[in-house]
């Protein structure tokens, strides 16, 4: 299983990154705050102090075509805020 799937890269979390040394990442749906430490800590080479989870639901969709309506829904993303140690940061773009 693969516990990290992708950083979020935006305005607001490359702020909070320069700010407050935190760091977001949309993770596995199953995975704990342990488990997201411990992925985060081997993949960067960093120290978190804390990890903070949220869940944000699916949209639902709709789409009209010739034969009607047709409703459909996004799956839920989790994503986790990851809190480093004074002195740690992470650069997602070094191996552009």
């Amino acid at each position: 299983m693969r516990i990290l799937k992708r950083p979020i890269i935006s305005e607001k979390m490359a702020g909070r990154g320069e700010k407050l040394r935190q760091y977001g990442f949309v993770v596995d749906n199953s995975a704990n705050k342990l488990q997201i430490k411990k992925a985060v800590e081997e993949t960067y080479g960093v120290t978190v102090e804390s990890v903070n989870t949220l869940v944000s639901p699916g949209k639902s969709l709709t789409r009209g075509t010739k034969s009607g309506f047709i409703k459909g829904k996004k799956g839920n993303d989790k994503k986790a805020v990851v809190t480093l140690k004074e002195g740690d940061s992470i650069d997602f773009y070094s191996s552009i």
